[in-house]
């Protein structure tokens, strides 16, 4: 297989799972980097990005219990920050480990990202991005009581979660530096949790409250590095209609007018699968050559062997299975 810049989007669930210590998410990051070194292996250019959603929520809710008039509270899109330092500190060791465990000698280094959106999106006014840990609907009320300004959604029947504003992202800041980065044989970690909203206010960048999803900004940043393929990761090998349905298929080989039909007959999930399936789409539509794979991070030996997964073109090749 002839050498391609891969971007692969981890979701911050893939981090996090019930045990919010730093020493059980730097051990899933170690399994993860065993997954990713896979493409390093066969001479790709592997770019990793990353959700914070359980991650920049725990931090919010730490800090607002702990905030005083002299100590207060950091705003969330410093906490972005934050959590891309933490996160980013954690998967680029986990890497570096497993790239020298397979006797590969490329280094890691992690991008604090600014992503640029617009002071006029309409996501400021209609807060829709879950963070932080999921509550049983008693346990949100009173989470809302003890935070009036916060807003608790049912998200994808799994449980209340608080939503902020997710603005969509127009430009990735430090794209050059990430560019030169790969072509210098680093391995970058970016756009983490999205990248810093930042609005650009004359030669200023200022920070906006809010969170941008993930697998937009990665899909951004895939656009503006010129990358081949954009792997967008989940709880799942394939994209499904009809989940948990008796007549549930797998999606294998789709193009998007097909996925842009399942979208008008909602299929997708708003909380969970559709933000991924749009961020594909715009990846390749946006791209002359590129392709989006949407699958599971234990798929990929299965996906880099004989292209298991989802894989989303403009034209048709065996459309679906």
């Amino acid at each position: 297989m002839a050498k391609r810049r891969v971007v692969v989007a981890l979701g911050g669930n893939a981090i996090l799972s019930k045990d919010a210590s730093a020493q059980a998410q730097q051990e899933a990051l170690r399994q993860t980097a065993k997954y990713l070194v896979q493409f390093v292996k066969q001479g790709d250019e592997l770019v990793v990005s990353h959700g914070n959603g359980p991650q920049v929520g725990n931090l919010l809710l730490q800090q607002a219990a702990g905030s005083t008039e002299t100590n207060p509270a950091m705003p969330i899109d410093t906490a972005v920050s934050m959590t891309q330092g933490s996160i980013g500190y954690w998967l680029q060791n986990a890497l570096r480990e497993e790239l020298v465990n397979a006797g590969l000698t490329q280094s890691v280094a992690t991008v604090v990202t600014q992503v640029e959106v617009s002071e006029t999106d309409h996501a400021f006014e209609d807060p829709s991005k879950p963070i932080g840990p999921f509550y049983t609907r008693e346990v949100a009320e009173q989470q809302h009581v003890e935070h009036p300004d916060y807003r608790y959604v049912e998200d994808a029947g799994r449980g209340y979660r608080r939503v902020v504003p997710s603005p969509k992202p127009v430009n990735v800041v430090e794209a050059d530096v990430v560019e030169n980065l790969v072509d210098n044989g680093i391995i970058p970690v970016s756009v983490g949790g999205g990248g810093v909203p930042v609005v650009r206010v004359g030669n200023r960048l200022e920070g906006r409250e809010a969170v941008i999803d993930k697998d937009f900004a990665s899909e951004k940043l895939a656009e503006q590095i010129n990358a081949d393929t954009l792997i967008i990761l989940t709880a799942v090998d394939h994209v499904f209609v009809n989940f948990n349905k008796p007549d549930q298929k797998s999606l294998t080989k789709v193009t998007v007018p097909e996925l842009k039909q399942y979208i008008e007959e909602g299929q997708f999930a708003k909380g969970s699968m559709l933000p991924k399936v749009q961020a594909a789409i715009d990846f390749v539509e946006h791209t002359d050559h590129g392709q989006t794979v949407i699958t599971s991070l234990e798929n990929i030996g299965e996906f880099l062997a004989s292209g298991e997964g989802t894989i989303i073109s403009k034209v048709a090749e065996n459309a679906t299975k």
